[in-house]
């Protein structure tokens, strides 16, 4: 019977992440501003359903909270797109 050989080409000593320190810090502040988008445009409703309350489009909920996400969004994009290894 013969021993099953483990194939230790793919594991390489010298093998790094793709991620760095340095995208993950980028990637945590994105979720960062991503929640408080979210957070910032939750509430707002009525407690009876046959009163309308207009505090759903004031600023925050229409304007400020989904700019928010999208700036979250574009930084979770250049954290994923950033190279940590580029030399200046």
């Amino acid at each position: 019977m013969g021993k099953k050989q483990k194939n230790n080409q793919s594991q390489k000593p010298d093998q790094e992440f793709i991620f760095q320190k340095k995208n993950y810090l980028f990637m945590f502040v994105g979720l960062a501003f991503i929640s408080l988008g979210f957070i910032l445009m939750s509430g707002g409703g009525s407690d009876d359903p046959n009163v309308f309350n207009p505090e759903i489009y004031n600023f925050r909920r229409i304007r400020l909270a989904p700019t928010l996400v999208l700036i979250g969004l574009g930084i979770e994009v250049y954290a994923i797109l950033l190279n940590p290894h580029k030399k200046k």
